[in-house]
């Protein structure tokens, strides 16, 4: 097997698995989700191209009783993969809010919806009668392009099919390239480059083979050169299917990478919140129950549960004011300094302190008063309230029983 083969079948993996990876979103997800289900499948079906690709598949095909079977179901799969595809960029660039002048990628949008499904049509037949009726298919190939170059019924078969792909390419590079230049998101900037590189890849690649192939049959080229050419031009189409399929997925990576976040935040918001909620059960919507029943309440989204335990213990915090003295933030503040020498963790560990020993009054049964003296940290969006709120937590979590009751009588003194 060579470097060429072995790549042929990571990429084709590679496909298959963002395929697989996307096709629950695409198929049973909100509005926004099944809008992608035309991307999911130009997925599938470059996957399926590309395992016909391969030597085991395409050696088995190409020798079955429908010689170089392997190639038709490559290209007619292929087909469907770029409609596909077409078909998405009409989904996303092809609607604009009502009123003023239509912008340009709308336009040329709206122009690729009325000709993409008949030009694949028309692809599809041409590419089957050229197949049984033209090209000479007496002995089975192995690489179809350099094993028929110089015919010209492969050569014009092959032409319709690069006609439609790079047509295809050149559409998917100029939307995808102003796109690029309007995403404000770093990872959607990045993305969308990556898949306007696979573009002009594809361009250039479509281009070159149809000039080759025109010019053989002209003049026959030597098989070393012409085995050379397809192969160094299957190496520039691994690495745009490879660009395609990681740029297309770098928005969905930042999305799950956000999702591991949240459960993360979830992880080590939980303890803290729970003993809150116990001291305050009015206050949540439903009782405090255990992590894993809580990370499993599939009925509400990640993103507001995190939110709602922000909100429920900033108001805890809020009640437990009224139960403690303002010398509680003096003396939370003084043993957090001598345990933490780093500004960021003193502050963090004297929350953390002031919270478990004004819990610790409560139960104790002291009586609601005035509301005591309490530093609220200002944060910028809901992300830095809840970032600092799992410092906190991560603190709460290591502070002893003993600790607590040393900080909370060192508060009580001056108040007595």
């Amino acid at each position: 097997m060579t470097a060429l083969d072995l790549a042929g079948y990571l990429i084709a993996g590679l496909m298959t698995a963002v395929a697989l990876w996307r096709m629950p979103a695409a198929l049973w997800g909100d509005e926004e989700d099944k809008r992608r289900r035309a991307l999911w499948g130009c997925y599938a079906g470059f996957a399926a191209a590309l395992w016909t690709k391969t030597q085991v598949v395409r050696t088995g095909l190409n020798n079955s009783p429908v010689v170089d079977l392997a190639v038709l179901i490559k290209h007619y799969t292929s087909t469907i993969a770029i409609l596909a595809i077409l078909s998405y960029i009409v989904a996303i660039y092809g609607h604009f809010p009502e009123g003023g002048p239509v912008p340009r990628h709308v336009r040329f949008a709206r122009l690729v919806q009325q000709v993409a499904a008949k030009a694949s049509v028309v692809t599809l037949v041409l590419l089957t009668v050229l197949f049984f009726t033209v090209v000479d298919r007496s002995v089975p190939a192995d690489r179809f392009v350099a094993e028929h170059a110089g015919q010209w019924g492969a050569t014009l078969y092959m032409s319709v099919f690069y006609l439609y792909l790079g047509a295809a390419s050149a559409v998917c590079a100029y939307q995808w390239a102003l796109a690029t230049a309007d995403a404000k998101l770093l990872h959607l900037r990045v993305g969308l480059g990556m898949m306007t590189f696979a573009m002009f890849i594809g361009v250039f690649y479509t281009l070159s083979r149809t000039l080759f192939l025109w010019i053989s049959v002209i003049d026959q080229p030597s098989e070393g050169f012409a085995l050379a050419f397809d192969e160094a031009t299957e190496a520039a189409q691994v690495v745009l299917f490879a660009f395609f399929a990681l740029g297309a997925s770098l928005p969905a990576f930042s999305k799950g990478w956000r999702r591991a976040r949240l459960w993360r935040a979830q992880v080590n918001l939980h303890p803290l919140w729970r003993e809150l909620m116990t001291a305050f059960p009015d206050q949540p919507f439903a009782p405090p129950a255990s992590l894993a029943r809580e990370l499993t309440r599939f009925d509400t989204p990640a993103d507001l549960r995190v939110d709602r335990w922000a909100a429920d213990i900033a108001d805890a915090v809020e009640k437990l004011r009224h139960y403690v003295p303002d010398s509680l933030l003096t003396a939370a503040k003084e043993a957090a300094a001598g345990e933490a020498a780093d500004p960021g963790k003193a502050d963090a560990l004297a929350d953390a302190y002031w919270i478990k020993a004004a819990l610790a009054a409560k139960a104790d049964g002291a009586a609601a008063g005035k509301a005591a003296a309490f530093e609220t940290k200002p944060a910028t969006d809901q992300d830095g309230e809840v970032a600092w709120l799992v410092r906190v937590a991560a603190a709460y979590k290591g502070i002893p029983e003993q600790r607590t009751r040393l900080v909370l009588g060192a508060a009580l003194e001056p108040a007595a």
